[in-house]
């Protein structure tokens, strides 16, 4: 359902939700959009977050049980030497927040995808 139907029809009552589930674009024309969800991250991309975001979801698809936060900035640090810890631990920071439909954290620390939120395994 998108955003405009669901705000009419009152299925989206807080206004932190409705940020969490839109990104806004602003054009090089200054012209703003509105985009609903989050395009998946690119491991190719030439954004440096991107593929510290792409490389944190490929190392937690290979996790179902989850990784600690320090696991997690490690593994992303050990992919690429060119990464920069404080980059780094920014993406880490703020990876449930921007993945909220993919990524939550079940306990302090702990980083899981959505997919594997029914797996009783931890």
């Amino acid at each position: 359902m998108p955003i405009s139907c669901a705000l009419r029809y009152g299925r989206i009552r807080s206004p932190l939700l409705l940020l969490a589930l839109t990104t806004v674009f602003v054009g090089k024309d200054g012209v703003t959009s509105l985009k609903q969800g989050t395009a998946s991250p690119d491991i190719n991309s030439s954004k440096v977050t991107e593929r510290m975001n792409a490389t944190a979801l490929e190392l937690l698809e290979q996790h179902p049980e989850g990784l600690r936060w320090t696991d997690l900035r490690t593994k992303i640090e050990e992919s690429d030497p060119g990464f920069h810890p404080k980059t780094v631990n920014g993406c880490v920071w703020k990876l449930v927040e921007r993945y909220p439909d993919r990524v939550y954290k079940p306990s302090k620390g702990l980083f899981r995808l959505l997919k594997h939120e029914s797996d009783t395994s931890s």
